[in-house]
């Protein structure tokens, strides 16, 4: 008998990587989406009924085991809309008798968060997009005493498959004017999540023991300082047969007075303003709870991961223009 799992928002980057993992891993999948889905895997089975539509969805994903809220939110949009369309996937999951599996990251420990940051850290966000997602986790441990079962993962910064992160926004669509710009100090540890890892890392924490009420798990991924990683993509660039015109790369700093001055006026500005903290303290996710609970988990290289993640960006660019 194969396992089967629900994935919410399976048409962004996180949750279609994860549907692959998943389908390839011998689950049957439920894929969330919420307009027409490229998937071509047997495993896989588009679902187009809107979260909203909570009864309706549990229904038709009868014998689902874990409910994955892939759904992802714009930064100018998280304060109305992050905390309930989290609670509409929990509603699904407790509606299926499923465990809950959340994607979570560093916001929710703010501004002076340690360098080593474990579950049991304590979190103290200082921007509302931390205190969203601390709310957001309060709510998965509230829900625990009806019965919920919930796991967050909570990681660093996405990168690879697709757009949509700092690192596509600003790193990566710099490269093609061959230069490589870096948005904090060079000198500063950041933690990244390549996200094929993290959807394997899914699958992994659930094919594993029944979790029992809210647990908080840590996903290393990469960490490296800003140098570290240009350094790492100016290998990558190489391997993927892209060049600089003029032979090598220029490194460039991110404007961050401009960002902070347009935050006056410009929203998208402003969420990036909230947040510029994560450049300047350095941090590390702990792994070793997630260890404990599933072993040893294998790691991309980071200059493949980076190759990768550099190939799919140009591929993508091109299509565009």
């Amino acid at each position: 008998m194969h396992n089967t799992i629900l994935i919410l928002g399976a048409n962004g980057r996180l949750g279609a990587v994860a549907a692959i993992a998943f389908a390839d891993a011998g689950w049957n999948v439920f894929a969330q989406v919420r307009r027409g889905s490229a998937f071509r895997h047997a495993r896989i089975t588009p679902v187009r009924i809107p979260l909203e539509h909570t009864d309706a969805l549990a229904k038709s994903c009868g014998g689902t085991r874990a409910v994955l809220h892939a759904v992802n939110v714009p930064y100018t949009r998280w304060g109305a809309e992050m905390l309930p369309l989290g609670r509409l996937g929990m509603d699904v999951a407790q509606r299926l008798g499923a465990t809950f599996m959340l994607p979570g990251n560093v916001y929710g420990y703010g501004a002076s968060m340690p360098s080593r940051l474990t579950p049991e850290t304590p979190e103290r966000p200082t921007a509302e997009k931390g205190r969203i997602r601390v709310a957001l986790e309060s709510e998965m441990h509230h829900r625990a005493v009806s019965g919920l079962e919930s796991v967050v993962i909570r990681a660093g910064d996405f990168f690879g498959c697709g757009p949509g992160s700092w690192f596509d926004r600003v790193i990566l669509r710099s490269v093609v004017a061959g230069k490589l710009v870096y948005p904090g100090p060079l000198d500063v540890a950041h933690a990244w999540a390549y996200v094929p890892d993290l959807a394997r890392a899914f699958v992994a924490v659930a094919q594993g023991p029944r979790l029992r009420g809210f647990s908080a798990l840590g996903f290393p991924g990469h960490n490296a300082t800003g140098g570290q990683l240009l350094s790492a993509l100016e290998i990558a660039a190489l391997q993927v047969g892209f060049r600089p015109r003029r032979g090598r790369f220029r490194w460039g700093s991110f404007p961050w007075p401009i960002v902070r001055l347009g935050a006056l006026v410009v929203p998208t500005f402003r969420e990036l303003a909230e947040v510029s903290y994560l450049w300047e303290r350095p941090h590390a996710l702990d792994g070793m709870a997630l260890e404990r609970r599933v072993g040893t988990l294998p790691q991309t290289p980071l200059i493949e991961a980076l190759a990768a993640a550099l190939q799919s960006f140009l591929e993508n660019s091109k299509r565009v223009a």
